[in-house]
C-alpha cells in the first residue's frame, strides 16, 4: 500500500474506523483543535463530537467546498489537523487536496485525507500535499465483501508515531485478514477500472432517467467539484449516490425490487451493493438525516465488477415497480 500511495510507511490495523481513531488519538494533542467537514463517515463525526471533547479537543465543522470557513478556523484557532474524506461518503464531494495543503501548512497544521472513496488507483494524495492517508481496507482495497481492515499512510514520522500507540492499544489486524486483504490487493486494478467504466456509465444513465431526480458522482459536468475530481483523480470511483423522485416508501420499494445488488452498508466489492441511508446508517435520527441533508429517497450505490447492461436492466425493471 507504501508503493501505491507513494508514502514513506504504511501500517495496516483492524478496520478503517480503528484506523482514523489511531490516527487522530496520535496526532491531535489534548486541547488540540480539530477541523472536519459536514459530509463524512457518522461514526467518525460521532467519534470526533463524544470522544474527542473528553480530551478538550474542540472541532470545527466546514462544508466541503468553503475555502472561506477553512481559513476562518484556521486563522482563529491553534488547528491541529484537517481531517476530511474525498470524495465524501455519501454525496461525493471532492476537497481540493493540493489548495487545503497549501492553506493546513501555512499555519502549521497537518492534513489527514479518508482516501476509501477514491482508492489508491484513482487518487494519491500524499502527492498532492497531504501529511497522512487512511482507507477503510475493507472497501476497494480488499475488494470481496469479506474482510475488515485498515490502514494509514504518509511520512514515516508520523506513521511511526501512529505505530507506537498501535502497539499499545491494539486493533490488531489478524493473520487471516491480512490474508484475504494481500489477495484482494492483486485484482485491485482491474477491480477499479471496470467499476470505475461502469459507474460513470450507470452515472450517465441515471442523470437522464425520468424517475430519478437527482445523481450525486463527480464524473459527471453536474457535480459541483467536476473540475477539482478531474484535476487530482485519475477515475471517479464506484460509488454513485441518486435520489428517487419519489418519497421514502417508493425508495424502500425500489431497493427491493433491484435483484443483483445486495442490500447492504457497505462499498468497493466485487458485487453491487445499494443501501438507503435513511434507514441504514442514519435510521435513528431524522434530526441527524435534516441536518446532513439525508433524504428520504437518497440511494447509495455501489458498483461492483458485473455487466452494465445487467445492471442496468436491472434499475429499470426495479423503477417500473415503483
Amino acid at each position: 500500500c507504501s508503493a501505491l500511495e507513494k508514502a514513506e510507511s504504511t501500517v495496516f490495523v483492524a478496520s478503517g474506523m480503528y484506523a482514523s481513531v489511531a490516527m487522530l488519538s496520535t496526532l491531535v494533542p489534548a486541547g488540540g483543535h480539530i477541523v472536519t467537514t459536514t459530509d463524512l463517515y457518522r461514526k467518525t463525526r460521532i467519534y470526533m463530537e463524544t470522544e474527542l471533547p473528553k480530551r478538550g479537543i474542540t472541532m470545527t465543522v466546514i462544508r466541503p467546498a468553503d475555502m472561506d470557513a477553512l481559513q476562518d478556523a484556521l486563522d482563529n484557532n491553534n488547528v491541529s489537523l484537517f481531517f476530511t474524506e474525498t470524495p465524501t461518503n455519501p454525496f461525493l464531494r471532492c476537497i481540493d487536496i493540493e489548495l487545503v495543503s497549501n492553506m493546513c501548512h501555512n499555519k502549521g497544521a497537518l492534513l489527514c485525507i479518508d482516501s476509501t472513496f477514491a482508492s489508491p488507483i484513482n487518487q494519491k494524495a500524499l502527492t498532492l500535499g497531504a501529511d497522512m492517508v487512511v482507507h477503510s481496507a475493507t472497501k476497494y482495497i480488499a475488494g470481496h465483501n469479506d474482510v475488515i481492515g485498515g490502514c494509514i499512510s504518509g511520512r514515516d514520522e508520523l506513521v511511526s508515531k501512529v505505530r507506537i500507540y498501535h502497539h499499545v492499544v491494539g486493533g490488531v489486524l489478524n493473520p487471516n485478514a491480512s490474508y484475504l486483504i494481500l489477495r484482494g490487493m492483486k485484482t485491485l486494478h482491474l477491480r477499479v477500472q471496470c467499476q470505475n467504466s461502469t459507474a460513470l456509465r450507470m452515472a450517465q444513465f441515471l442523470e437522464e432517467h425520468p424517475k430519478i431526480a437527482r445523481v450525486y458522482y463527480p464524473g459527471l459536468p453536474s457535480h459541483p467539484e467536476h473540475h477539482i475530481a478531474k484535476s487530482q483523480m485519475t477515475g471517479f470511483g464506484g460509488v454513485v449516490s441518486f435520489e428517487v423522485d419519489g418519497d421514502f416508501d417508493s425508495t424502500r420499494k425500489f431497493i427491493d425490487y433491484v435483484k443483483i445488488p445486495y442490500h447492504a452498508p457497505s462499498f468497493g466489492g466485487c458485487e453491487s451493493i445499494i443501501d438507503q441511508p435513511a434507514i441504514m446508517s442514519y435510521w435513528d435520527s431524522k434530526e441527524q438525516r435534516d441536518i446532513y441533508g439525508i433524504k428520504d429517497n437518497l440511494i447509495r450505490f455501489s458498483i461492483g465488477v458485473e455487466d452494465f447492461e445487467d445492471l442496468k436492466n436491472d434499475i429499470v425493471q426495479a423503477t417500473h415497480g415503483t
